[in-house]
């Protein structure tokens, strides 16, 4: 166990890859010794920068210790000792004597064996370790009644790890990490540390040259630009949520309401008297939790809450992807808010970002010197559009690495849900790239067959260990079976962002109504296609930016009262349309100017009577579509819809019926989208008798003219589109008329 020169310097000059083979305690033989020795003695070395003096104390059980004072070599910072006194190994601690007069007396790191098996890293390399991010990074835990911190990286390339922090004056030298065979993991145990530990890798590259990252498994992190990773207690927490998830485990989300309301927490609502700041994640609590259970919303969605340096990337280019943000608190606060809006019947949805990760040279980008997250070949590896680098979902350490991160949300923090984003992107190698900007599969084609697998596995992994739980695409193409089970051939999604729909709609509402009759088609194409998926028909936050205007300020009209009714008509045909509804936060009140991540919404337009009105309007139509049993059921079913008339571009009239589970539940449903009130326009009903006028979005509790039905008609014996039976209606201006079925 004598240190040659060679291994000298590499472990005073921190590029030792084996530390753990010369430091801590080793047995040697004695004839290394003295030939006349007849048993093994005991080698102790350490490396300590800043010591003055270093000694081994060999702890005893009746509080008795003895003391072995190390020897310094050659004025380095190692010291070492052969213990003649002892045999065999002992528990002990160094006492050492540091430059600046300070005394500590700690655990060896390099004492203990490794706190990650043999199992585990051979499934991660396999790509199958589910829960990986349990093992890999930082965990506080008792190894052989000694508390601590178990530190492991994955980083193959790199020649040398260490752990690096306030604890050893952020030198590298200091805690090597030992190589766990060919895995490319680097672990180490440093006892003493705690929950709260600041810390970072330092390694040492191919190329020789030493650098900093952050844990990609790190779970808590300070705010930019020092961006150290934070030792965090993830079971600390003591949630209170149960009866929501075990509620969770049986509802079919199918065939239950689902309203989601989405949202950007640092933007929402800001605390004025304090610099408008926003609010924090336990602050949020307390306002956000009354508005959505006043406006009926059955799920709040929030944009990525992922660890990001840059605001503005609203969160999409993450370089923590297991911690929440610092900005809003601590993880525990973070799951406060879950677990109060769980304990209040709200379901909670994440943006989730496995498409893409930012350059930034701290965090994942060539992250031991080579492309190991991602592809080398910028043809593969790098977006475009954004900036940004794509994962390399071949390799089966990223694959655990991603699929870990997407159980984790459900494990650690309980989120009933996420939304991917930028599938589309992930789905095809020639996106947004031009001839010769790509690389085709193996097949020849343009399809990415590794990152299609990955998502059906990611989505499988997620249902089978967290049923209940919600996996939503937002994927704009045409790609087949998104929201189809994944053994018959789909990815494995619950369901789909409806992007066609919403961008047929807003192109028929933003023409002038005296044009939309030439655009008719708009209105009505979306239903050729709407049960080819299980859909949610969204509008979003990339509507209301980059110069698209609001959604109030899209709608034609010269007066804001004007532009509220086309607002309200609009909400209510997509309500009562087939799919599930997300609303983007401001949208649901009629937020008049774009949305601005670095300011909160306009809440004092509440104060007028149209954003009153386009409030009011959502409430309704949450509520309605709460409480009609079997509406929701027929948001994927083709059977809960039937078209009544869809042809009267001149009118700018679409009439349909919405099935409910019992005839009592039958809706008849009809939008106009003209300025003009027309009276006496008929249209053909399933049923004679009454039919309860339950929605007018022109009344004049949402702002309205009031023009309308008088609450009700009944049916009269005349024949129309093909029924025996019809209403004679007045259509207000621009508005959508909801009748149920009485009997």
């Amino acid at each position: 166990m004598e240190l040659n020169v060679g291994d000298f310097t590499a472990l005073t000059e921190a590029y030792c890859s084996e530390p753990h083979s010369f430091l801590g305690m080793h047995a040697i033989p004695a004839t290394e010794v003295s030939k006349k020795a007849s048993a093994n003695h005991i080698l102790v070395r350490a490396l300590l920068p800043r010591a003055e003096a270093c000694s081994v104390v060999r702890l005893s059980e009746n509080g008795i210790d003895k003391e072995y004072p190390l020897s310094r070599i050659a004025n380095s910072p190692i010291f070492e000792e052969v213990l003649t006194e002892e045999s065999s190994f002992f528990p002990y601690q160094l006492k050492v004597l540091y430059d600046n007069g300070t005394i500590q007396q700690f655990h060896d790191p390099y004492a203990f064996m490794p706190t990650i098996s043999e199992e585990s890293v051979y499934l991660f390399n396999e790509g199958s370790d589910r829960f990986i991010h349990n093992k890999l990074g930082a965990h506080a835990m008792t190894v052989d009644g000694v508390s601590g911190v178990s530190f492991s990286v994955w980083a193959p390339s790199a020649k040398r790890v260490s752990v690096v922090g306030d604890f050893n004056f952020w030198d590298g030298r200091c805690h090597a990490m030992r190589g766990l065979g060919a895995s490319g993991i680097w672990e180490i145990f440093i006892p003493g540390l705690r929950e709260g530990t600041l810390y970072k890798f330092e390694l040492l590259g191919a190329d020789g040259l030493s650098f900093l990252k952050t844990d990609p498994y790190g779970q808590y992190f300070e705010s930019p630009p020092h961006n150290a990773s934070i030792v965090y207690d993830s079971k600390a927490y003591q949630w209170s949520d149960k009866d929501w998830l075990l509620q969770r485990e049986k509802t079919d989300w199918k065939k239950a309401p689902c309203s989601i309301y989405e949202m950007h927490l640092g933007s929402w609502r800001c605390q004025v008297e304090d610099g408008h700041r926003p609010l924090s994640y336990r602050e949020i609590a307390e306002d956000l939790i009354p508005y959505l259970k006043d406006m009926e919303y059955t799920h709040v969605e929030f944009m990525p809450l992922a660890e990001h340096p840059f605001d503005g990337s609203w969160g999409y280019q993450v370089t923590g992807f297991f911690a929440p943000t610092h900005r809003f608190g601590n993880p525990d606060d973070f799951k406060y808010l879950v677990d109060q809006l769980h304990q209040n019947n709200i379901g909670v949805i994440l943006d989730w970002v496995p498409a893409h990760f930012p350059e930034d040279r701290f965090a994942l980008a060539r992250f031991d010197g080579t492309a190991l997250y991602e592809h080398e070949d910028p043809r593969q590896g790098k977006h475009q559009d954004w900036g940004t680098l794509i994962f390399n979902y071949g390799r089966t350490e990223v694959k655990a690495f991603l699929i870990a991160n997407a159980l984790f949300w459900f494990e650690h923090f309980h989120v009933d849900g996420l939304r991917v984003d930028a599938v589309a992107s992930m789905l095809y190698l020639d996106y947004s790239r031009k001839e010769g900007e790509w690389v085709p599969n193996k097949y020849g084609g343009r399809e990415n067959v590794e990152a299609i697998e990955f998502l059906k596995e990611v989505n499988n992994q997620v249902h089978t260990y967290f049923p209940g739980a919600l996996m939503i695409a937002e994927e704009s193409t045409s790609f087949g079976g998104v929201s189809h089970p994944v053994d018959v051939g789909g990815l494995g999604f619950d369901f789909k962002w409806n992007m066609g729909w919403m961008h047929d709609l807003l192109y028929y509402m933003q023409k002038d109504p005296i044009y939309r009759k030439y655009e008719h088609a708009h209105l009505t194409f979306g239903m050729l296609y709407q049960f080819s998926e299980s859909f949610v028909q969204v509008f979003s936050h990339d509507e209301v930016v980059h110069g698209k205007a609001s959604m109030l300020m899209k709608m034609p009209g010269d007066t804001p009262s004007a532009k509220a009714s086309q607002l309200r008509a609009l909400y209510a045909l997509m309500w009562f349309w087939p799919g599930k509804k997300t609303l983007f936060m401001g949208s649901d009140f009629g937020q008049s100017n774009e949305w601005n991540y670095a300011q909160s919404l306009d809440w004092h337009l509440l104060e007028y009577r149209d954003h009153q009105g386009i409030q009011a309007t959502v409430r309704d139509l949450n509520r309605l579509y709460k409480s009609i049993p079997g509406l929701a059921y027929g948001d994927v079913d083709a059977s809960g819809f039937e078209w009544i008339a869809c042809a009267d571009a001149d009118s700018g009239v679409i009439a349909f019926i919405r099935w409910g589970e019992t005839i009592e539940d039958c809706l008849v449903v009809i939008a106009h989208f003209t300025p003009i009130y027309r009276e006496n326009y008929r249209i053909g009903v399933p049923f004679s008798g009454f039919y309860e006028e339950i929605l007018n979005t022109d009344a004049a509790v949402y702002g309205g003219l009031d023009f309308g039905n008088s609450g009700g008609l009944d049916s009269q014996s005349i024949a129309w589109d093909n029924r025996s039976d019809s209403l004679l209606l007045n259509l207000p201006p621009t508005s959508v008329s909801v009748f149920r079925y009485r009997g």
